[in-house]
């Protein structure tokens, strides 16, 4: 019986080798294909000068790079002889590293399998690799520090997927060390020498917080959006934009990734490697921004800021910030913002801050409720003049302007913008809440339609206030209006009638800078953005420019051209008005002649700024809008510097002046002949 099973099992092994033996030959020598991803440089960012703000600086790189099925004991083993030839950081390495260094040991590995069971000696990969892992856990493991760099190039490597590169070190890479590791590359399976890249600021920190930040190799794609970078395609170390422009506009600095066909031998070993493209290194945007204006720009505001400080006006100041932009296209042409660091006592640049921080702007915002009024027909441009006697509302102190009581016993709209009115302003959102006849009695009551909140801010909406602004970068924040009904859940009056003069619904600067631009151009809300162009870098030098942005009417305000220039009018009187109460008669030696509206609106701040629960101090947010040149604009500006003390104005004004006449100089703009500080009609 055995004879005969013996000779079968011989007679089907001849079958196999007559009949299938090429069938296997192939099967050994099979080999299989796949394709390698590659990173390429970032693309570079770009002032609208032509003048870089960001850019790559390579490095040289020790990489590896992880074939199928490694091996730990070889990852181990190369580990090993690496650390003899590099330095790297072991600093960040946890108990679950060195274990997984030191279970890489073959002896190691054995001396833990002698405590398993039979049972789970038996298991495999993953499930035998937690048992042993849990051994491991109980043994007292110490390692030299050269084992310890050893264990931080182990995890580096370990951490790797299939056929993906790895940095092992990609800063501050000595010359000897470069030397010494190609010297050795035919002992160190998988390392190489190659080229890193990191962001560089010729600027400085100039817009740092607008401009973003890019993640490095070790933090890789980040966790709150992991899974949809994978889907396109991207490596889990992959550098990305993770905050603002960078991250705004991540598709076009990316660029395209190299392809390598990699040919795998039957055992999983790489057997040839043919590169299929070479990869396209990522677009360069540039952006609207000239960073000589902007570091003018910068400067300006900061002078003003530390002046106010030097004062005593500025100690529970959060900062200063301003927008400079184009009315006619949308072009942010300047963006600066300075954070109070109160802990230091310095200035934070911060940007950003243009458009994720909202203040009260208080005034600045009359010209628009001027312009809702006309649209609302509560006023004409040939019937406007109104009672300048101050609001008695029932309880509460009498709302007012900052001029005395008595001062005007009338007022026209333009006059009203010129020294800046308060009771005027109150009085139209009284029209337009509907209030006449024994709806007002002074400090008895006030009653007004309940729809005067919604009137009131759609007239502000059109203008862009309350609403955002669209700018093409992640982070603006959404306005957040003040409460329509007060604590007893009754219709706010006094907040309403605040709300006309700016002194109650918060707003960003970004917004401001829209809003005053929408009055520049005649009445278009038109879109801001940053970025002008985005373009590719030809290999002769030459530059293809992939896309252009164009300007993006939002929409258009309900007034009509003698609407807003009747508005202009009253604004060009701030700073040209021979009346005393004038508000920022400093613009008026500006030439060409700007077009303006200050603000002024109450704020709270504390004792110790950085502790909520300290006293409350009464300060004030002081702000400006301003057009220039007034009869054709080429730029409009916005400004806000909160929570100064109560006795100071002038700061903004200064700095709005200033930021102006920078911008008249560095562009050549023509002096006006004749130009008279005092002349009463805008040109």
């Amino acid at each position: 019986m055995a004879f005969l099973l013996f000779a079968g099992l011989v007679t089907q092994l001849a079958y196999l080798q007559i009949s299938n033996g090429e069938s296997f030959a192939a099967e050994v020598n099979r080999t299989g294909t796949t394709t390698v991803a590659g990173s390429v440089p970032r693309g570079e960012i770009y002032d609208a000068k032509g003048r870089i703000m960001v850019d790559n600086k390579a490095e040289a790189a020790i990489t590896y790079t992880k074939n199928v099925s490694t091996p730990a004991e070889q990852m181990y083993t190369v580990a090993n002889r690496l650390a003899n030839y590099v330095t790297v950081d072991a600093s960040s390495l946890r108990e679950r590293d060195i274990q997984d260094y030191w279970l890489a040991n073959p002896k190691n590995t054995k001396r833990v399998n002698k405590q398993l069971t039979k049972k789970q000696r038996k298991f495999k990969d993953n499930k035998l690799y937690k048992v042993q892992l849990k051994v491991a856990k109980t043994i007292k493991i110490s390692l030299t520090p050269a084992q310890k760099q050893a264990a931080a190039i182990y995890k580096i490597m370990n951490g790797a997927t299939q056929l993906s590169t790895v940095n092992i070190k990609d800063q501050k890479v000595t010359q000897k060390e470069i030397a010494v590791v190609s010297e050795h590359l035919t002992s160190l399976p998988g390392v190489n020498l190659g080229t890193n890249w990191e962001r560089e600021y010729p600027n400085g920190k100039s817009m740092n917080t607008v401009i973003g930040r890019v993640s490095s190799e070790k933090s890789g794609l980040p966790s709150e959006s992991l899974m949809s970078y994978l889907e396109l395609g991207y490596a889990r170390n992959d550098r990305v934009g993770t905050s603002y422009l960078e991250k705004q506009y991540e598709t076009a600095l990316r660029g395209s990734k190299s392809q390598t066909e990699v040919t795998l031998s039957s055992t999983n070993q790489i057997a040839k490697q043919v590169e299929k493209y070479n990869g396209k290194k990522g677009s360069n945007i540039t952006l609207t921004i000239d960073s000589k204006f902007q570091a003018k720009v910068e400067s300006i505001v900061k002078t003003q800021f530390n002046k106010a400080l030097s004062n005593g006006n500025a100690a529970l100041s959060d900062g200063a910030y301003a927008v400079v932009m184009n009315p006619n296209t949308g072009a942010v042409l300047s963006m600066v913002g300075f954070k109070h660091n109160f802990k230091t006592g310095k200035l934070d640049e911060d940007s950003l801050g243009v458009i994720n921080r909202s203040f009260v702007m208080g005034s600045a915002v009359k010209p628009g409720m001027v312009l809702g009024a006309l649209q609302d027909g509560v006023i004409t441009r040939t019937n406007n003049t109104q009672s300048e006697d101050p609001i008695y509302l029932k309880g509460t102190k009498v709302k007012s302007s900052d001029y005395p009581v008595g001062t005007y016993s009338s007022m026209t709209a333009q006059h009203a913008i010129e020294v800046s009115s308060n009771i005027y302003m109150m009085r139209l959102v009284m029209k337009e809440a509907g209030v006449s006849g024994n709806d007002y009695i002074p400090k008895q009551r006030m009653r007004m339609n309940s729809d005067v909140f919604e009137k009131v801010r759609g007239y502000f909406n059109q203008f862009g206030l309350g609403l955002k602004t669209g700018i093409d970068m992640p982070g603006e924040v959404a306005p957040t209006a003040g409460k329509k009904l007060n604590e007893y859940g009754v219709l706010n009056t006094g907040a309403a009638l605040s709300i006309g003069f700016g002194n109650y619904d918060p707003y960003t600067l970004i917004e401001m800078g829209q809003y005053v631009s929408t009055i520049a151009n005649g009445g278009y809300r038109m879109q801001p953005y940053l970025v002008q162009s985005i373009s590719q870098s030809n290999s002769d030098g030459s530059t293809q420019v992939e896309s252009t942005t164009e300007p993006n009417v939002l929409s258009k305000i309900g007034n009509s051209n003698a609407d807003v220039n009747f508005v202009k009018q009253g604004m060009w009187l701030v700073g040209h008005g021979t009346d005393a109460w004038a508000t920022a008669k400093v613009l008026g030696n500006l030439n060409p002649g700007v077009a303006a509206k200050t603000g002024t609106a109450q704020s709270v701040a504390h004792v110790n700024p950085e502790d909520t629960s300290s006293a409350p101090v009464d300060t004030l947010n002081i702000s400006l809008v301003a057009m220039a040149p007034a009869k054709n604009p080429q730029i409009t500006v916005a400004v806000v510097m909160p929570n100064v003390s109560l006795s100071s104005h002038g700061y903004t004004k200064d700095m709005t002046h200033d930021i102006i006449q920078a911008y008249y100089d560095m562009y050549h703009v023509k002096k006006v002949s004749g130009y008279s500080s005092t002349q009463q009609t805008m040109p």
